[in-house]
């Protein structure tokens, strides 16, 4: 069995294959903590996750100095992730690949914290998306291991390459549906005293 989920049109499950619990998890992080590594300070990560600002087809996150991207996303509670879609934007000529400048390999790290360009590849990730450049266009949502996100507090994104092999990834949106965990609130418990 491989590793490695495969974003096409019949490989890994779309949109359709969404259940109706699952909500788009924006309202649910925690924008204090979200960073970048790489990205381009005139075109910055808020871009392609604000809600508003990811579906405006002029911004991107774009990144600097080479093709990589790594993106730590931290909630503002415990979440299920059940999908993750992502889209490039609009580029003339998109069915030759190597002007694409979409992401083509994206690697996920559930609850992975401190994580630098330099270990990145130290750990094995939670799960592998390998966009087409036809998929990343469209931006449909594509099913994670549900299993390996269950109890997810963050997740950081490694866009390891895009499909052109250049320098420069863009990225118009980031989006990710799921679920919220519900959790006791221990302070709210009263201590059971002995009789």
């Amino acid at each position: 069995m491989s590793s490695t989920a495969t974003a096409t049109a019949t490989a890994a499950p779309t949109a359709s294959a969404i259940q109706r619990s699952q909500v788009d998890l924006v309202d649910f992080i925690d924008w204090s903590g979200v960073e970048c590594l790489n990205q381009n300070s005139a075109h910055s990560i808020a871009n392609a996750l604000k809600q508003g600002y990811r579906e405006d087809d002029g911004l991107n996150v774009e990144s600097d100095a080479d093709e990589q991207l790594l993106v730590y996303i931290p909630f503002l509670q415990v979440v299920k992730l059940h999908s993750l879609a992502v889209k490039g934007p609009e580029e003339e000529g998109i069915l030759v690949n190597f002007l694409c400048t979409c992401p083509k390999t994206v690697k996920l790290y559930s609850n992975r914290e401190h994580m630098g360009f330099s270990n990145v590849n130290d750990f094995p990730p939670s799960d592998t998306v390998e966009f087409s450049a036809e998929n990343i266009q469209a931006g449909k949502p594509v099913v994670l291991k549900y299993v390996k996100f269950q109890n997810v507090r963050s997740v950081t994104i490694f866009i390891e390459d895009n499909q052109s092999g250049g320098d420069v990834t863009k990225v118009q949106k980031i989006a990710f549906f799921g679920t919220t965990v519900e959790t006791t609130d221990m302070k709210g418990l009263k201590k059971i005293e002995d009789h």
